[in-house]
């Protein structure tokens, strides 16, 4: 693979819960789950892309991200797993699909989320990614992102194998598609079956139909624990029975087949060859436990990062949340800050001034204890991050507050989208060059700028550590450097 592996689509938050059932509800014959413990993942076009990157792949997800906790948990679900998010703005809420779960099967899936949302425009920096990929997957679930035009309109003309996963609700694939991937359920809810037909005939009539009619390459439809049918030349279909039989937890299977028929694609398997491997690949899904064995390690214990602690109404997610939406509906700016703030002295909350000037809200991304704990070691943070977030929340220069429990604030900025992500000019020994900035590559996703705003020098937190412990005393004075506020990127200027 020469580019990386690109997901399009709709991405849900999933959660299986696992409990015992001992009784029955005392008002309605309905067992009563008692929750023993709760796995959150990335669904939809999400799962897609972490079950790609679990396979080593370079994998990058375009999807709409909702200004919710769900938004941002989702987030850090995929930074988690190694996916690079290139996410849109999308209106309403994140969709959630809740599985109760006991001995290892689901009692009831609960979803909410109401409709489907509008996504917003990709930027340019999508369109481009496209153009360089190795194999791109549309993976639709009905709720708009295989809808939005200009995204249509870039899929039609990639160069790539484009491998579409459709879902009834959703569009048609574009003209062109390389390889559709439908279920039996979608094929009879998509074409309908001829009156007597068998399984076999309508999964075969329903699959040629869908090839012409969506001028596909190829269409493959999934016949669960029996295997696939493909349709791609002339009128019999090659039918890949299963290798295994394979009883058990299926959700997820439908993914894991279009991800490894897009992974053969972009090795440069033919359509038959790659139709085999997803089936081989999805058999052994199924057989060896599902989603529940399959979700990497690192995704399954990737930390709650949705911290609220009681400082007013300017911490957490859900703060966060409301100021962005109010300045993004009234066609404001974003402005976007981080750091662990251990000790918070002069030279911070002149660049918070000077950040918050950039803008129409300031939002500060903070290290929480354990991410500056492992970024600095077991003495740091001095000033515990309730009371960290805390002193940020009362400057009038703020607007919002959210902890982070990871090393970088990667996943929390693929969630906030901040038009502009401002550092303090003490961040490298040049002094101001913010395409340097590790967030600058981030930021390009969706059309975001970095900045360097100026300091106060001499003051330092592990400076004001050190003097406190040797019984010393910081340097008084306050030099403001030369450092100009700098916009590296296409605009040329500060907004």
């Amino acid at each position: 693979m020469t580019g990386p592996l690109v997901v399009v689509g709709d991405t849900l938050l999933d959660r299986d819960v696992e409990g015992v059932v001992s009784r029955l509800c005392p008002d309605s014959p309905v067992p009563v789950l008692d929750e023993a413990a709760h796995v959150d993942r990335p669904g939809g076009a999400g799962l897609s892309a972490v079950f790609a990157a679990a396979q080593g792949a370079e994998v990058v997800l375009v999807t709409a991200l909702a200004d919710d906790a769900g938004g941002a948990r989702l987030s850090v679900l995929l930074a988690a797993a190694g996916v690079q998010v290139y996410p849109l703005r999308l209106a309403g809420v994140t969709p959630e699909k809740i599985r109760l779960r006991a001995g290892g099967r689901v009692l009831l899936r609960h979803d909410r989320g109401g409709g489907a949302g509008d996504p917003g425009e990709p930027p340019e920096a999508v369109l481009r990614l496209l153009e360089r990929a190795s194999v791109v997957l549309v993976s639709d679930y009905g709720r708009g992102m295989a809808r939005q035009g200009a995204l249509r309109a870039a899929l039609a003309s990639v160069r790539a194998p484009l491998v579409w996963d459709p879902h009834p609700r959703g569009p048609a694939a574009v003209p062109g598609a390389h390889l559709v991937t439908p279920n039996e359920a979608e094929v009879r809810e998509l074409v309908e079956a001829p009156a007597g037909a068998t399984r076999l005939a309508t999964a075969a009539q329903g699959a040629q139909r869908l090839r012409q009619r969506w001028r596909a390459g190829a269409v493959s439809v999934t016949l669960g624990a029996d295997g696939a049918l493909l349709s791609h030349a002339g009128a019999t279909p090659l039918v890949v029975p299963a290798p295994v039989a394979a009883e058990g937890d299926t959700c997820g299977a439908g993914d894991r087949f279009a991800v490894a028929a897009s992974l053969a694609l972009a090795r440069g398997a033919l359509v038959s060859e790659a139709v085999q491997e997803a089936v081989a690949d999805a058999s052994a899904y199924v057989a060896d436990g599902g989603v529940a064995t399959a979700l990497p390690a690192r995704v399954r214990r990737a930390p709650q990062s949705a911290h609220n602690v009681v400082a007013g109404d300017r911490v957490g997610v859900a703060a966060a949340a409301t100021v962005v939406a109010r300045v993004r509906c009234a066609g404001g700016t974003v402005v976007a800050t981080g750091g662990c703030f251990d000790l918070l002295h002069a030279g911070h909350v002149a660049t918070l001034q000077a950040a918050r000037q950039l803008g129409d809200c300031l939002v500060v991304c903070l290290n929480s204890d354990t991410s500056v704990t492992g970024l600095k070691g077991p003495d740091r943070p001095v000033i515990r991050q309730d009371d960290r977030s805390r002193l940020l929340a009362a400057l009038s220069c703020v607007d919002a507050v959210m902890i982070f429990d990871e090393p970088t604030p990667a996943a929390a900025l693929s969630w906030l989208r901040p038009d502009i992500w401002v550092k303090g000019g003490d961040y490298s020994a040049g002094g101001g060059d913010g395409d340097n900035l590790p967030e600058a590559e981030i930021l390009r996703r969706w059309g975001g700028d970095t900045v360097v705003v100026p300091y106060l020098d001499g003051r330092s937190t592990t400076g004001m550590i050190s003097a406190a412990r040797t019984g010393g005393s910081s340097d008084p004075r306050i030099v403001v450097t030369a450092t100009p506020v700098v916009a590296p990127e296409s605009t040329g200027v500060v907004r």
